[in-house]
Formats: C-alpha cells, structure tokens, sequence
C-alpha cells in the first residue's frame, strides 16, 4: 500500500471467476444514505477496467444497475454485487443500502463479507446508525476502514472529518483510526474552493497526482514534506503499536529508520486482524477520465490489507437433526456448505440466489440439498428439499455472465433454485448441513393490505409467499382475530418498496387499509341472563330455554363453563349444544365484536320440550343468553399491552422516556448498556405504538432501536372505549 503505482488491464468483458480463496476479496460498503457509496463501487470498477471510461459496462447501464424501483427512487434499496478484477484478486464488492428500513440487506452484506469499507461523506459526517453498524462489527471483530469521500464539496476538510471518525471509531484507541494519505489540494477556483487533485502517501512519501484523469506518480516538493511529517509520525507509531515485533517501538523510539516495507507488512496484517482502521479519501473520475482520486489506493488496501476467505471464521453448521458439525474453514475440497444471503427475482431469468460459499466447490446443474430452518414466525415455513440448480454467474450491470465453478470463499449468483430462500443453506444432497442463522432485525411497523380487486385477490397468495421469501426483515401475518393480512416492515420506505414490488413483479394490486389491535371483551361484574327460543311454525318447532350466570376471571382465563343444573331441567344431551352456543357468541363477542375472555359462564337451570327441543335450539339460546348478560352489566373493552425495551443513546433517553409516557406507557426502569447506551423497559398499549419504529427514529436522531413483546390485555379508559363502541355500532 502506497508504494505501488500499477495500471490494471480492462476486464470488461470478461466474467470473473476466482479458481483459489487466497485471490478472492469480499468487501462490504456500509455508510449512510447519500454517503456515495454507489458511486464509489462504480469508480473502482472504472479503475479496474470493469467498465468503460463512460462508468458503463459493455452491454449498457452501470455496474451498479440492477432494480428498476432503486432508479424511480434514487437510492439503493437492496444488497447487490459488483465483482472487479485487480491485479489477479478477484474482489466482491458488496453495496449495502444506507437508509435505515433496509438494515435487513446490510446484514446480509456484514454476514457475506470477510471485510467492511466504511463510506463517510466529508460534507455530512458520521450519523447515529452508522456508529451502531461500527460497533456492530467490531462485536465480532470484522476488519474496517474508512473511505471519505464527498471532497469536492464547498467546505469539505479532510482532516477534520478524520478527527470526527477518530471520536466516532475509536473509543478504544483513536490512534488506529488514522489516515494513509492526505489529499493534495489544486489553485482555488473563482468560488475560492481548491479541489482535491491528488494524494500524498505518508508512508512512501510518493505524490499520487490524478489532476490528468490518470494515476501519476512523482516525488513531492521539498516545501510538502514538513506539512505531512506530524501525520506520519503518528501514523507509523500507530503501525507500530500494532506490530506483533515487540522491538520495533523501542528501535524506533532509539532513532532507528524502520524500513517501509515493514511498516506495510506490518499495517496490512493488523488491518487484517482489525486493530487498526486505516483512513482514506476518493472521489469518483472527472468526464473522460480513466481512474477517480483515490480509487488505486482503496484497492491496494483491499488486495493487501483486508482479509482473505481463509481468515473468515466459519460460522456454526450442524446436521439436520442438530448435530454440530466441524468444518475446516474455507476448504474447497470439504463438504459444500453455501449459504443464500440474497434472493431476488429477474424478469427474464426468473428468481436469482446470490450465494456464498463457505466449503466445497459449487459447479452448475449438480443437485444440491436445500435446508431452511428457524424463521417460521416470519411466514417462512422450514423445508428440506433437493433442487438441480441452474447456470452459476457473476452480474454486470443487469446482465448475467456465465462461471463455471464457485469456489469456498466466493460469492455467485445461482439461477432456478425455485424453493431457495433467503438465508437458506445449499449442502451435498448426501450430506445436508444447516448454517447457523444471522441475527436479523425484527419488523415492528405493521401494513395491513387487502386485494384491489378479485383477480388481485386470486394472485395475492403467491405474491406475498415470494415477496417474504425475498425478504426475512419482512413477516406476513395472517391475524385470525381481526382478519387481515398484515405486513410487519422495518419502515415506510421499506413498506413502500414491497407495495411497489408487489404490484411491479408480482402484478398484484393492493389496497392499505387501517391496521386494527386485537381487542378483547370482558364482564365488569358478575350478571345473569336468560335465553328463550321458542318458534311454532306448524311444522317441527324450536323450543330451548336456558338460564346462566357470569362472573368475571382473572386475566388470561378464556372462557370457563360450568355445568349447575340439576333435576334434568336440561335434558344431559343438550348440555353441550349450551356451552356451544355460548362459545361461539363469546368468539362473536357481545358488545363491539371483539372475543369475550375470562368469564365463568354457570349454566343454572332451563327447560326443554319433547319434541320440539334440539341442539340447534338450545346452542341459539345459550348464545341468547350471554347476549342478554352483558345488557345487565359493564363490559370492559380489553387492549393488548406490550413490553417495549428501547436501546438508545443517552442524550435521548429523557425525551424517548416522555414520549413512551405520552403514550400511556409505564415505564418501568432504565439500565445502562456499555458506554453511552440505555436500555429504557416499558409497558405501552399496542394502539399507540403502531407507527413507533418511524416516530422512534426520528426522535432519537437514528440512534435507537426498540423491541416489543406482547404482555397481556388489560382494560382501556373510558373514553376511549367508549368511542371505540361507537365506531363499532356506526359499522354495524
């Protein structure tokens, strides 16, 4: 790093395939919408030949197209792939979304990748949901570094932003967040902006001028040494601070010159290690341009410095039935392991499953078994199948080109795996192994839709079976209480993407309707009530007559029947037809049809007749009964209330504890979780926590997340029970 100046031949044209994991890279790009991260994969793939000077590739569009809902948008709303070729590495560059809704596809990014590249703009800074993604990744001790890009803007200050990523990245030690090289400003323009035409490197001391559209490289004045000799003295104490030789501070502290070369083998293995978090800068090619400011750099340090598959810990794999499984990791002789980390669906190819191979060696049209495990409360049913999968390929742009082999620690894309979801292990059909599932968000922001119309409704089903199956940030709902369809999301973009997927690949049109709360009834008081049913019509007649008591239970009791009569005043075989009766009103409920739970309902006495009695008869009288109950007394209109756990940073912990208030929530206690963090515990009512995934965010600036868990239904004020009773009654 820094002491190369090579050129690397185009590569457009050609699919790249990796035949070794020590020449792969995989490399996930993480920053905040708007970072330019886009940008930037499309810029190293310039510099790599990928694409032409014009940022596109041979067959059109650009090496990041690939939806057309990102483009009517202007964001990226999904994973997507953009693998370039640079001196002999193979490098899967992985571009994340950077809003907040589409987390799920970061996740899948962190899960695929051996690396991450952190994209900062030097007009924007580092936001709140970036520094969790950071802290994220160094749980699990992935290697980082930091890419600054955005500097052609009117006030952008590359020093100051590394300062602001120093604070941000390096609580620990903020002396490995440093910068490798630092950007070389041109004559001030008529705005008095100088922008940014090349780079120094610290440590080789070379100037790297880009100013012509292409990389130079020459010595620089004597007047620039002075100004980056503080930045590379601390940038070499800090290589040194992570050198695994135990004497080189100390000759280094003696006045001893530390040879370059060991100062970069030194700095890429503990990048590698993730111990230190090197700082870079680029900016995308000028117009006619072969190569962006920056971009040679940035892949000098992923060839050398980031990781290779070998250093990827395996994650956990058992058998089917549970058994844990040890695997060498990134043996491409083992056993196949391949996980699904993306599924989408092309309109010409049909469904895609970008795959990463974790063991083994995939090759195309083998049969491979199909394994998914653990996402049931997500509409994701568990499946163990065999498919013949179909051709393996690598994307440009929106095309497809063919490889013919993936080997463990690459990443490709698999045609036809029809019952492949996302997160889903591929293994030898004689051999099924399950991967241990990543950690994804939980969608809290329901959507509840209907059908458009009937042909809608005839293609729904299947629509939202594929469109869950896409997405496992995504859960479907089937609500047997309120009867509707609901889509839990991460957000309103992110409902917004489904709604457009559903009605652009799927041809599905929908209609949102207002989400409803599962509400309950429940007797205030204990009441009586009498059900006659007796009709004579000439023919056989009805005659039923029962006389109950209810009395209310404690919470979480359903309903109990209890059989008092005595003397046979209900003949034994209608008993039953009784406590139907009152059941199946019970599921109707009795004042706003909402169920009816904990009650004692006590079957007292009746009559019945000879002839004209029947199971019909005394079910429609049990249910005249109860109806006739609750006319005698109050009935409770019983709301769901959750256990919301809110994570937040501590400036926002006073207003996030007033807006649960706000919300008729108890809170119930707070506790701190690592440094700068609280963990906030309430109890809040479902009907006002509806929209709290959009409201928390905002209010917390992005720096919070919550989780809820349903507690029990207790009763509603008055007031607005009462409205709710009237709503109901206009409906009806």
């Amino acid at each position: 790093m820094g002491d190369k100046a090579q050129t690397h031949p185009g590569a457009a044209g050609r699919a790249v395939a990796a035949d070794h994991p020590a020449s792969v890279r995989n490399v996930v790009l993480v920053g905040h919408s708007g970072s330019g991260k886009t940008t930037l994969v499309e810029a190293l793939a310039l510099t790599a030949g990928a694409v032409n000077r014009a940022g596109r590739v041979e067959d059109g569009g650009t090496v990041s197209d690939y939806d057309e809902i990102e483009h009517r948008q202007q964001r990226s709303v999904q994973l997507s792939l953009a693998p370039v070729e640079w001196d002999g590495f193979k490098i899967n560059v992985l571009d994340t979304p950077g809003y907040a809704d589409f987390v799920g596809e970061l996740r899948a990014g962190l899960r695929a990748a051996d690396a991450a590249l952190f994209v900062v703009s030097a007009s924007d800074g580092v936001d709140g949901s970036t520094r969790m993604v950071w802290e994220e990744c160094q749980a699990v001790g992935m290697p980082r570094a930091i890419v600054i890009t955005h500097l052609e803007a009117a006030r952008a200050d590359f020093e100051e932003m590394t300062r602001v990523c120093a604070e941000a990245f390096g609580a620990d030690d903020p002396d490995a967040v440093l910068p490798l090289y630092l950007p070389l400003r041109g004559p001030e323009g008529p705005d008095g902006h100088a922008p940014v035409t090349g780079l120094i490197g610290l440590l080789s001391q070379k100037l790297f001028d880009y100013a012509s559209g292409e990389r130079k490289e020459s010595e620089p004045g004597e007047d620039q040494l002075p100004d980056i000799e503080v930045a590379r003295n601390r940038l070499i104490e800090g290589i040194i601070a992570e050198s695994e030789d135990e004497t080189l501070m100390d000759r280094y502290l003696g006045g001893e010159q530390i040879d370059v070369r060991t100062l970069i083998d030194d700095l890429e293995r503990a990048v590698a290690r993730g111990t230190f978090f090197p700082v870079l800068a680029a900016a995308p090619a000028a117009d006619g341009a072969r190569q962006g400011l920056g971009t040679v750099e940035l892949l000098e340090l992923i060839t050398g410095g980031f990781p290779t598959p070998f250093e990827h810990p395996m994650p956990g794999v058992t058998t089917i039935d549970g058994k844990t499984r040890e695997l060498t990791a990134c043996d491409t002789s083992g056993p196949l392991v391949a996980e699904v980390v993306k599924t989408a669906s092309d309109p010409y190819v049909g469904r895609i499953s970008l795959v990463r191979v974790f063991s083994g060696t995939l090759r195309p049209d083998e049969t491979v078994h199909v394994s998914g495990h653990g996402l049931a409360d997500r509409g994701h049913e568990d499946h163990d199948v065999d498919e013949r999968i179909g051709a393996l390929s690598t994307p440009f742009g929106k095309q497809q080109r063919p490889v013919t082999h993936a080997v463990a620690g690459d990443l490709v894309c698999v045609a036809k795996l029809g019952r492949a979801e996302t997160g889903d292990t591929l293994s030898a059909k004689d051999d099924p192994l399950l991967m241990e599932p990543w950690q994804m968000p939980d969608p809290l922001l329901p959507l509840a839709i209907q059908a458009h119309s009937k042909a809608d409704e005839d293609k729904l089903s299947q629509g939202l079976s594929r469109l869950v199956a896409e997405d496992p940030t995504m859960r479907l709902e089937q609500n047997q209480d309120t009867h509707q369809v609901v889509l839990w999301c991460l957000g309103e973009a992110h409902s917004d993407v489904a709604l457009e997927r559903l009605r652009s690949r799927y041809g599905v049109q929908v209609d949102v309707v207002p989400h409803r709360v599962s509400l309950r009834e429940t007797f205030a008081t204990k009441a009586a009530g009498r059900g006659r049913h007796v009709k004579q019509s000439g023919g056989h007649g009805q005659y039923a007559i029962c006389e109950i008591e209810v009395e209310p239970l404690p919470g979480g009791s359903g309903i109990e029947f209890v059989d008092k009569v005595v003397g046979g005043a209900v003949p034994r075989q209608f008993i039953p037809s009784v406590e139907k009766g009152v059941r199946a009103q019970a599921a109707k409920g009795v004042v706003a049809g909402y169920p009816l739970v904990d009650v004692r309902i006590t079957l007292l006495d009746g009559k019945a007749h000879s002839v004209d009695s029947s199971d019909a008869a005394f079910q429609t009288a049990g249910a005249l009964a109860l109806r006739e109950a609750a006319g005698q007394t109050r009935i409770h209109l019983l709301e769901p209330v959750a256990e919301v756990t809110v994570l937040v940073a501590d400036d926002y912990v006073g207003a996030v504890m007033s807006d649960l208030s706000s919300r008729r929530g108890r809170v119930l206690g707070t506790e701190q979780v690592g440094s700068g963090r609280t963990l906030v515990r309430a109890e809040v009512p479902e009907f006002e926590i509806g929209r709290y995934a959009i409201d928390l965010r905002s209010l917390s600036h992005g720096t919070a997340r919550f989780d809820r868990a349903y507690a029990r239904h207790e009763p509603m004020p008055p007031q607005i029970a009462e409205r709710i009773r009237e709503q109901a009654g206009e409906s009806s």
